[in-house]
């Protein structure tokens, strides 16, 4: 069953997507889920060529359905098409793309409170028979009432500027930061290969620094690293950069952060301990492998971005060579927070650089597959 808002509801939540998503979208269908006439978030997906229309309309309407409060949908098409005046009526761009996902919702019982399509020059409901033949201006959705305001998810008075791949390049840094970070990098292997015969990557033997020495000792607690790591500024603190890049090198002490910033530090513990158990031949628990594809309890968002900040910064900082592993953790944290956009966009990044390496190319699968963490589907 179809129902329509009035068109000044409808310019009121359009005023509000931004905010539910974070960025402004582009080329993209937004399925915003409710639960007794209350958002639930949104979710984006690119849109599809012709061909696979039905196959996204059913994945859009697939998502909604794993969020189990939700009982009604509002779909909603951003493109850079313009809206087709015809004689009889107003032709909005991808009516296919919109039909296919009111049939499916339809299908599973998912009331459609009103598909719309934002154009390159104009909006419009493709369930409003009084839609103008040259759709609603555009003008309509940059006005926020005291009411949207109100109901802004996030608190902010100005929705967010950027599109959905905005924000997703690495911070620019000094570079004299990077300098004293890969100086820094040098001196900590030197270090581990002296005191554990670790071998060190670099050819050259650089003089033993006494911090690297104190860095390379810190690594015996793996958890009160990651731990402090997010409160570091780590264009400030080389060694400390140095000291995290190391770990993200190496997928068995990147993955008891990946497990520790997904919950807390005694699940660092956890995890580090069930680390060295599988390293003397006992079985991973099945629980902590679990967190890598998204499951289990919801972790903190502010943790998890916190977490993506100190690393974005870890990443920009490091020599190219050695970011790989802080570019791969980067793409886990953004799709752990539901940034699939972002988290293809840093997976794309470290396999550029290393082709082979196995989380950056498990999460762009993520991505690309629009497979979500299971705690994105659940109302907090």
């Amino acid at each position: 069953m179809s129902l329509t808002v009035t068109a000044a509801d409808a310019a009121q939540l359009l005023s509000l997507v931004p905010s539910l998503l974070g960025f402004r979208p582009t080329q993209s269908i937004v399925l915003v889920p409710l639960a007794q006439g209350r958002s639930l978030g949104a979710m984006r997906l690119d849109l599809p060529p012709d061909d696979l229309v039905d196959t996204v309309a059913a994945s859009a309407i697939g998502m909604v359905c794993r969020i189990a409060e939700a009982d009604a949908v509002v779909a909603i098409v951003y493109t850079d098409a313009a809206i087709s005046p015809e004689a009889a009526a107003p032709a909005l761009p991808h009516a296919t793309l919109t039909d296919a996902v009111i049939a499916r919702a339809d299908a599973s019982g998912l009331r459609v409170l009103d598909a719309l399509t934002v154009a390159r020059d104009g909006w419009g409901s493709h369930l409003d028979p009084d839609l103008p033949a040259i759709g609603r201006p555009l003008d309509q959705l940059h006005v926020r009432d005291e009411h949207a305001r109100a109901l802004d998810a996030d608190g902010r008075t100005d929705p967010p500027s950027g599109d959905q791949v905005s924000g997703a390049a690495l911070p620019r840094v000094e570079q004299a930061a990077r300098r004293a970070v890969a100086q820094a990098l040098r001196s900590l292997e030197s270090s581990l290969e002296t005191i554990c015969g670790i071998p060190s990557t670099t050819r050259m033997t650089p003089r033993i620094d006494p911090a690297a020495l104190e860095a390379a000792c810190a690594l015996d607690d793996l958890p009160a690293l990651y731990e402090d790591a997010l409160a570091w500024h780590p264009s400030a603190e080389p060694m400390h950069t140095a000291m995290i890049g190391w770990c993200f090198s190496r997928p068995a002490l990147r993955d008891v952060a990946l497990v520790q910033w997904a919950s807390d530090e005694v699940g660092g513990d956890v995890a580090m301990e069930a680390q060295r158990r599988w390293e003397d031949g006992a079985e991973y628990p099945a629980e902590l492998a679990s967190v890598m594809w998204g499951e289990g309890p919801r972790p903190e968002v502010d943790r998890l971005q916190r977490a993506l900040a100190v690393t974005r910064e870890v990443a920009a900082l490091l020599p190219k060579r050695h970011r790989p592993g802080a570019l791969a953790m980067c793409a886990w944290l953004s799709w752990a927070l539901g940034r699939s956009s972002h988290a293809d966009r840093y997976a794309q990044m470290a396999l550029h650089l290393d082709p082979k390496h196995g989380l950056a190319d498990i999460v762009r699968s993520f991505a690309r597959a629009g497979h979500l963490p299971d705690w994105a589907f659940r109302v907090r």
